[in-house]
């Protein structure tokens, strides 16, 4: 029997190799999202002050399809692959699709009926309130596009070809911001559609990432073969997949509840305040994409490793991509820290929106270095199959910034400074928890180890 190439390959080289196209496709996520944002910021700051409300729910089922459930997948069949169960790895693709479709019609559902509750609930009022549902409607109405792209994506980062899935997001990426750009000015035939059209662009760019991906799978993926019929539906399957997938979804959703509950306290301050901390927050959230990148590549070696019983390299493996994801992200939040206007005077000109976003980025950026730590080692969790104390963590952090901005509101003092530092201590309990838990042993319990091969 061949034994996975994985296993034998040096861990700090083979981390940046398959880390490098996923980080170049995040990269490019992160640029139209940069594209979006600067298209909205031409219509005014009622707009930039409506996304800054309805991109958080954008991030999560983003953070769900593709880093929960998409985690998941790609830590589950890389287990297979790695015990040599090509089988089971096809049946879990196929029945992870499946899933796929079904959570991005419950998405749909809830965003289509609840979102004027929901964003009304976070503060949107008046101007604000009618350009987050417009944002919201149009993602949501097409938002299958966004999990089947995620999915997939994730079956194929599971084989190991990180760069053929980093080229076909990519290709979606480059589409997105061109469609969302004649979209929301009306450049040609197309109509004006305000920042509906930047969602609509999203849409359109998923939905071709989901086309190419579905080819590669079915046609040329030699790992695996993605198949569409013959594969009796099993509900053992997905309570496989959601037994991890399920848990590991706590920890997007209370991240966004993180930053929802700092939403509310800013919006205290007034729109200004409100859509300079969106702008800033943004960054935090495509810190994500980007420690995505390392860990997608540790989420597959860390499943082989698990797979094949080679459990104390694979825990080599996540401490090598944790350090390297912080090291990123850190070196990004200290240089914005330093220069925060590199950020903040991108996407407006109103001084006192500017303002709070270098407040921001002065306070929290140090500490970026953290976030991307604990975020890695949550990634590095789904290969293990291991997720309680990495979400025990993020839920940490959300009661952190919930019990601090009570304590802040209840002293009636509530100020832009002290709610940012809330987010740094947040941050500390976060990477803490997560990282000790994993030393003492977090994902050894109910196994045996055998020695590292």
């Amino acid at each position: 029997m061949l034994q996975h190439p994985l296993l034998v390959a040096p861990i700090g080289r083979t981390i940046l190799r398959l880390a490098a196209p996923n980080v170049m496709a995040m990269l490019a996520t992160l640029a139209t999202s940069m594209a979006e944002v600067w298209y909205v910021g031409h219509m005014g700051t009622a707009a930039l002050a409506g996304l800054a409300l309805a991109f958080p729910m954008y991030m999560l089922n983003l953070m769900i399809a593709a880093g929960s459930m998409g985690g998941a997948v790609s830590g589950a069949i890389a287990q297979r692959l790695g015990a040599n169960d090509r089988a089971g790895a096809e049946a879990l693709a196929f029945h992870a699709l499946v899933l796929a479709a079904v959570l991005s019609l419950v998405a749909s559902a809830i965003f289509l009926t609840l979102g004027p509750r929901i964003y009304g609930a976070l503060g949107g009022q008046g101007a604000v309130l009618e350009q987050a549902l417009a944002y919201s409607g149009a993602l949501f109405a097409g938002c299958i596009t966004l999990w089947l792209a995620k999915t997939l994506a994730g079956i194929v980062r599971a084989t190991g070809r990180m760069g053929v899935s980093a080229r076909l997001l990519m290709t979606g990426s480059a589409v997105q911001v061109v469609v969302a750009g004649a979209l929301v000015f009306g450049i040609g035939p197309l109509p004006a559609l305000g920042i509906a059209g930047a969602a609509a662009g999203a849409v359109a760019g998923f939905g071709v990432s989901t086309l190419l991906l579905l080819h590669f799978l079915i046609r040329r993926c030699p790992e695996l073969t993605l198949r569409l019929s013959g594969i009796p539906l099993r509900l053992s399957v997905f309570a496989d997949l959601l037994r991890v997938g399920a848990l590991a979804s706590i920890s997007p959703f209370t991240s966004i509840g993180t930053v929802l509950a700092i939403t509310g306290l800013v919006a205290r301050l007034g729109p200004d305040a409100l859509a300079g901390y969106g702008i800033g927050a943004r960054l935090e959230f495509l810190m994500i994409p980007l420690v995505f990148g390392f860990g997608a590549a540790t989420i597959t070696m860390v499943g082989v490793h698990f797979g094949a019983r080679a459990y104390g390299r694979g825990h080599r493996i996540a401490w090598t991509a944790a350090g390297m994801s912080a090291l990123m992200t850190g070196a990004i939040g200290g240089l914005m820290a330093l220069f925060p206007g590199l950020w903040a005077d991108l996407f407006t000109d109103v001084e006192a929106v500017r303002e709070t976003c270098r407040l921001y980025l002065r306070i929290a950026g140090p500490f970026y270095a953290l976030f991307g730590f604990g975020q890695c080692l949550y990634f590095a969790s789904q290969g293990a199959r291991r997720m309680l104390w990495p979400v025990i963590g993020s839920l940490l952090r959300f009661l952190t910034v919930v019990a601090g901005g009570a304590v802040l509101v209840a002293q009636g003092g509530l100020e832009a400074e002290g709610i940012f530092h809330l987010i740094v201590l947040s941050l500390v309990a976060y990477a803490t928890v997560t990282a000790v838990a994993i030393w003492r042993g977090a994902w050894m319990r109910g196994v045996v180890a055998v020695p590292a091969q």
